[in-house]
């Protein structure tokens, strides 16, 4: 395939991904509407402290169209999308709303808050889990069966069958508690990241370490790769220059998925080290019922992880150009 085909290719990609992207964030919006209008409760009910008039629930109700499924359905997606801005009807694009439980904060002032942090937390978890995953799989795919690879495989079953709230709250115990070189939790500087990222990061790391091992042990017996060691090439050059190029193919499929679980699947470990990002606020919403907030976490996610699986598809065509 020549340049311009292969550029040819990777725009199509892109327009067509492009395309599908409103449809698809429309299906998780409108299964996530129905799953959490779905639930019992309201969320205009205080069960702690004083309640609001009957009266000044039923106005709250018809304001944000509580008690109307189907126009809370279009109106809120024509707010979330922008629709009702480009027709006049909002004062501002993109407005998740304000969230029926914080009545303070708008859904937009609360994704603004915390979504930086959990991108930070997930984005620094993914490096981690690269770096690790690339090494450990790389030294037992190149020396299968050996004490090493069984040390590298041990500690990937680890990765993967141990909670993250038993990882974490372990290091928290020994880094913060016994050795006191980290804090015990909150937001800052590097030392309120490295933990709760490492231990986010363990998992992704022990499945990318597993996908490289395969790959590399393919890779190694294959003719291009024997035909480069019969030439006289240093068995690290090829490992490193051909082998691992081909290796890391799964990878890149595993990636796009992989981040965005790391963005928006770190709940657990947010709690555990007392991370001010989205993910306490969006387990209160779903508890409380904040279906506002619920919705536009979903709606940024969603399209997060839309966009994640594209820019890994692209990333396919510059390693390898032969995909199609």
């Amino acid at each position: 395939m020549s340049a311009s085909q292969a550029s040819s290719t990777t725009a199509g990609l892109i327009v067509r991904r492009l395309i599908q992207l409103p449809f698809i964030v429309l299906a998780v919006y409108t299964l996530t509407f129905v799953l959490a209008w779905s639930v019992p409760g309201n969320p205009l009910e205080n069960p702690e402290g004083r309640r609001p008039s009957p009266e000044v629930v039923e106005a709250m109700k018809k304001q944000y169209k509580l008690d109307d499924p189907v126009a809370f359905y279009f109106d809120y997606l024509g707010k979330a999308s922008g629709v009702s801005y480009l027709l006049g009807k909002d004062d501002k694009p993109f407005d998740l709303g304000p969230s029926l439980k914080q009545p303070d904060w708008s859904v937009n002032e609360i994704l603004a808050t915390g979504l930086p942090v959990s991108m930070t937390l997930g984005l620094s978890a993914m490096l981690i889990a690269l770096v690790l995953g690339i090494v450990a799989g790389t030294i037992g795919g190149l020396k299968p069966g050996s004490p090493i690879d069984a040390f590298t495989q041990l500690l990937a079953i680890a990765g993967i069958s141990l909670p993250s709230f038993v990882i974490g709250s372990a290091l928290l115990m020994l880094f913060a508690v016994k050795l006191g070189i980290s804090p015990v939790g909150g937001w800052g500087g590097l030392s309120f990241v490295a933990l709760p990222a490492f231990t986010l990061s363990l998992p992704f790391a022990a499945y990318i370490s597993r996908l490289i091992r395969f790959g590399m042990i393919e890779e190694m017996g294959a003719d291009h790769i024997r035909t480069a060691r019969a030439k006289g090439l240093p068995r690290w050059r090829v490992a490193f220059k051909h082998a691992l190029k081909n290796a890391f193919l799964p990878v890149l499929s595993y990636l796009g998925p992989a981040t965005a679980t790391a963005l928006t699947g770190s709940f657990v470990v947010e709690k555990v080290f007392a991370v001010p990002g989205i993910g306490q606020n969006f387990v209160d919403g779903v508890l409380g019922k904040d279906i506002t907030l619920v919705m536009g976490v979903v709606l940024v996610y969603s399209t997060m992880m839309v966009v994640f699986n594209l820019a890994v598809d692209v990333m396919y065509r510059f390693v390898d150009p032969r995909i199609a």
